[in-house]
């Protein structure tokens, strides 16, 4: 399973309607749109959601403050908490008394459940829901980048995570309606889809026939033929089946970056994490990738200082950092969650966890300014964003041109013309509106 990358600070919703304040991976962050949009209809104008991460006891710590900071500066605000933390120790969350009401990762995506928080305010029963999630669409307002969340859970126990114990076994929503869900999205406007899960190369195992993900992707583009951009979330490397490789070599609607659940780059390591690959692996896997689609990117999820982890094993995880040409980088110190096997491991001291965070993050920097090196003089098709910003296809940050009428959501063609601090710079010589 993915390690998703936590936080430092919450993300916090314009204070338009219902604010809601999201901790943890981006799989919450995607379903926070969903409960915005439920507590919106139900006419929870003044609610607060706080969308919580059980990751790390710090993710956890970091929400139960942020809960006593929003109800002082909100006293009469209804205040209702989910997410992750909250699906794993409800009672804890409803003892507090600035909470007014408990919602379980399967009740937050159901509009019922805000309807009912619009009158009396009861702690739910969260631990007996077991459903597959319901509303899966996200960003949908923006109409620049969409999230459809194709599966929930995931059947993986690795010994440093809880997300498993928080939401559940694997669930994969049927093909047939994400399809619908996707030409809705591209009726709207949007030009860009990323399918998003906790673990998305385990869809399908649940449903009949047990379609793979690469042979899902390829009929979901083959039935919405007006989708111009497909990306994917977070990849398990030991789970890349061929249907997926043979789109990243043939399709060119399937954007050339994606983002590795790597965590370690030591052989030993990742047995003691019970993840289902090797370095070698990884390797390899980048060099496939590249041969099949030159020129793509490629982003890990990486845990520094894991139980036991040495300072020899530490620096083979580094040098993977080069020798996988890895530039996108999810980078966290490891943080012990208790209820999960690595907990019980001998710790690494935490400063020596940062400092090797820090190096891993060095490192990527490093991969990133190479890459945006070389892709000046190129051409690129970017994602408008926000006024005069956007996303390339291999998913680097660009600033667009003073005075280029291009309305967020449209997709341009530019001429990438040099580098201003951790950006890429464009000119409009050459574009196409797409």
């Amino acid at each position: 399973m993915s390690a998703p990358g936590p936080q430092q600070a919450p993300q916090q919703a314009p204070r338009q309607g219902p604010q809601v304040v999201t901790f943890g991976c981006r799989l919450n962050g995607y379903e926070s749109e969903v409960m915005r949009d439920h507590a919106r209809a139900a006419g929870l104008e003044g609610a607060i959601i706080v969308n919580t991460c059980a990751v790390t006891k710090e993710a956890e710590r970091q929400a139960r403050q942020a809960i006593r900071k929003l109800r002082r500066e909100n006293p009469a605000a209804r205040l209702i908490v989910t997410g992750c933390a909250a699906q794993l120790d409800p009672a804890r969350f409803a003892a507090m008394p600035e909470v007014d009401r408990v919602l379980g990762n399967t009740e937050k995506l159901k509009a019922e459940s805000y309807r009912e928080a619009a009158g009396d305010l009861l702690v739910t029963d969260i631990m007996a829901a077991r459903e597959t999630a319901g509303h899966l669409l996200a960003g949908f307002e923006s109409r620049t980048r969409a999230y459809l969340q194709i599966q929930q859970g995931c059947d993986h126990r690795c010994t440093f995570c809880i997300i498993p114990y928080a939401r559940g076994p694997n669930r994969s929503v049927p093909l047939g309606r994400l399809v619908e869900q996707v030409r809705t999205l591209v009726e709207a406007g949007t030009r860009e889809v990323v399918l998003s899960g906790v673990d998305i190369t385990s869809y399908g195992a649940d449903l009949p026939g047990r379609p793979t993900l690469g042979e899902t992707v390829r009929r979901l583009l083959a039935l919405v033929p007006d989708l111009p951009r497909l990306r994917l979330s977070s990849l398990d490397p030991a789970a890349m089946d061929g249907d997926l490789l043979r789109l990243v070599a043939e399709e060119p609607r399937l954007l050339p970056h994606l983002h590795l659940s790597v965590q370690a780059g030591d052989d030993l390591i990742l047995k003691r994490m019970k993840r289902r690959h090797l370095r070698r692996d990884v390797v390899d896997l980048a060099a496939r990738l590249r041969d099949l689609r030159p020129g793509l990117a490629l982003g890990a999820d990486l845990i520094a200082g894991f139980p036991t982890e040495t300072e020899e094993q530490a620096a083979r995880t580094l040098a993977l950092v080069d020798e996988a040409d890895l530039s996108h980088l999810h980078v966290f110190p490891y943080s012990a969650r208790p209820g999960t096997p690595a907990a019980r491991m001998p710790a690494v001291p935490g400063d020596v966890a940062k400092a090797r965070a820090a190096a891993l993050r060095a490192a990527g920097a490093r991969r990133m300014a190479a890459r945006l090196a070389r892709r000046v003089g190129g051409l690129a098709d970017v994602l408008v964003e926000t006024p005069g910003f956007g996303h390339s296809e291999d998913y680097l940050p660009v600033d667009l041109p003073p005075g280029l009428d291009a309305a967020p959501g449209s997709v341009v063609r530019v001429r990438l013309s040099g580098i201003h601090g951790d950006r890429l710079t464009a000119t409009t010589d050459e574009r196409m509106s797409a």
